[in-house]
């Protein structure tokens, strides 16, 4: 393995422990801001940053280009977010952790449905599927007293779909052949503007006196800088260095971090139940997602 490599692998491995650990940070925030503040503040200071980073202008885009922008604005950063910090309200961070993590699943279905990867959908897709399935199902019930209680599980679940809706038209704007930081930062842009309606859906006090607590503070910079930005930024070289598919397959460590992260900073409990269901879910996604050796 050659030194860009190492670095490439641990810019993945860094990436991935910051993103398993936002479920942790939004839920102490959600104790002092709306789930639609958070967004706002996280996704502004991550715009600013990237503009500080590379102040370039995106230009010479078409109105079809600006549309798809704006799509991918919709989908993966106000619907996913929005839908993702609402759930957490209702439910565990384990649990939103765990269940986003099918993504790729949904992300699959969306690609044949699209014709972008008719090869995504065979019976071993299926038979992954239905056993991740399984596992959501037996994460969301308690096990003190097994009762259902699924609002903030489905709102996982939608957050998972809306970001294959995502990951498949990021993958049409990659071919457009701009620079990367600069499309991000369209995408953040118009996500911060689809947030802008919601707003009237919360009832938003947008104080800046909780942030004179250290916890709250330091986790709104964490997600603004180092969970948007950052992450970016260390993603996006570790795909340069190693290879697109090396570097996903660390995605598969999200959710193993955030339900380890949530039992020490939110003291969360994992019922031999939940912890059933998180093994489900997390052994249907990699089945559904193996396609065995490629062809060069």
């Amino acid at each position: 393995m050659t030194h860009t490599q190492k670095l490439g692998h641990l810019a993945a491995i860094l990436t991935i422990i910051l993103w398993g650990t936002t479920f942790v940070s939004t839920k102490i925030l959600l104790e002092a801001y709306q789930p639609v503040e958070i967004l706002f503040f996280r996704f502004l200071m991550g715009l600013i940053a990237l503009t500080i980073i590379y102040p370039k202008p995106l230009k010479g885009t078409s109105l079809r280009q600006e549309l798809v922008f704006a799509a991918a604005g919709l989908c993966g950063i106000c619907l996913y977010y929005l839908l993702e910090n609402i759930a957490l309200t209702y439910t565990m961070a384990s649990n939103v952790g765990v269940i986003t993590s099918i993504a790729p699943c949904f992300t699959a279905i969306v690609a044949y449905f699209a014709h972008m990867d008719e090869d995504a959908i065979n019976k071993k897709f299926f038979f992954g599927f239905l056993v991740a399935l399984s596992g959501i199902f037996l994460i969301s019930f308690n096990g003190a007293e097994l009762q259902l209680n699924p609002v903030g599980d489905i709102l996982a679940l939608l957050a998972a779909l809306a970001w294959a809706f995502y990951a498949v038209i990021t993958k049409g704007i990659g071919n457009y052949g701009y620079n990367t930081i600069v499309m991000t930062r369209r995408i953040f842009f118009y996500g911060i503007l689809f947030m802008l309606p919601s707003l009237l859906f919360f009832d938003c006090s947008w104080s800046l006196l909780p942030l004179q607590e250290p916890a709250y503070l330091l986790n709104l910079l964490f997600l603004g800088l180092g969970a948007s930005a950052l992450c970016f930024v260390t993603w996006n070289y570790a795909v340069k260095m190693i290879g697109a598919i090396q570097t996903s397959i660390y995605i598969y460590m999200v959710p193993v971090i955030t339900v380890v992260t949530s039992i020490i900073v939110l003291d969360e409990q994992i019922t031999p139940m939940s912890a059933l269901g998180i093994v489900l879910t997390l052994g249907g996604l990699v089945i559904s997602q193996y396609r065995g050796k490629r062809k060069a």
